[in-house]
């Protein structure tokens, strides 16, 4: 039974961590195309828009601010 329980245990951390990566991933390539759409580059072009807002993904935590 023991092994059991730990085969689940793995499975569910291998999920998460897959969902994970899942996400910053599909983040990722939605900020890429809206960036490069031509909508998105009308609106940098007419309004000066430019999103420089960070993601929490993208905070590194060796620099202090």
């Amino acid at each position: 039974m023991r092994g059991f329980e730990v085969g689940v245990i793995l499975s569910i951390i291998f999920y998460v961590v897959g969902l994970f990566i899942l996400s910053i991933v599909i983040e990722t390539a939605v900020r890429k195309g809206i960036n490069s759409s031509v909508i998105g580059q009308f609106l940098e072009k007419k309004y000066g828009i430019k999103e420089d807002n960070k993601s929490v993904f993208d905070d590194n935590l060796d620099h202090d601010k």
